[in-house]
């Protein structure tokens, strides 16, 4: 059977968000277009409280953008986003929620980051998603949403590693671009680890 998973389509990842990504709510519409196509779908969620240590106001001397470490792992310093109890953190109200099967927070423990809708970024401990979508006789995921280079390439990364068959919507996603070439080289990064790239129209 085959999922949806739509990543972090939230409104601080959307133009006038806290950590907007450029043309991020163009993904909007293509989530809807391919919702109504799947039995289940799955919504990621960026869920951080507001002493999470990936945010760099919360680093003396860190600035956004900036390079350093959480939990012993490197790690990227943000602006505050997806806080809860923010209106950032909801699901984009374009979105097609009605028919959402489940959604799955991550990113809440304050010591460690979690780009993956799977697991938090050492893999320490599991949000339940990948547990889950077995319970649902899952072999297939299909992939979109925010960002390319982050979330979307940990989620399909760690769905492929736990077995499943993935494949990643092209113009369903949109990525941060810290650095020039950042979505090219993590759509290449999917495609090495065997993830199918496609768009919506060819799916």
């Amino acid at each position: 059977m085959r999922a949806l998973i739509l990543v972090d389509l939230q409104y601080d990842f959307c133009p006038g968000g806290a950590l907007e990504v450029a043309d991020g709510d163009a993904t909007i519409a293509v989530a809807n277009r391919l919702i109504p196509r799947f039995p289940i779908v799955v919504a990621t969620q960026d869920f951080h409280p507001a002493d999470h240590g990936s945010f760099a106001v919360n680093r003396p001397g860190a600035t956004v953008g900036q390079l350093g470490e959480l939990g012993g792992l490197p790690q990227v310093m943000w602006p505050v986003h997806c806080m809860q109890g923010t209106p950032g953190v909801e699901l984009h109200a374009a979105l097609d929620r009605a028919r959402i099967t489940r959604i799955f927070q991550k990113g809440t423990d304050p010591a460690v980051d979690s780009y993956s809708g799977f697991f938090d970024n050492g893999q320490r401990k599991s949000t339940g998603l990948g547990e889950w979508l077995r319970a649902q006789h899952v072999d297939e995921v299909v992939v979109l949403g925010l960002a390319t280079d982050y979330c979307v390439k940990a989620t399909t990364l760690d769905a492929l590693a736990l077995g499943f068959r993935a494949t990643l919507v092209t113009d369903g996603c949109r990525a941060v671009e810290l650095a020039p070439g950042d979505g090219v080289a993590a759509v290449a990064a999917m495609r090495a680890a065997g993830a199918t790239i496609t768009t919506s129209a060819e799916l």
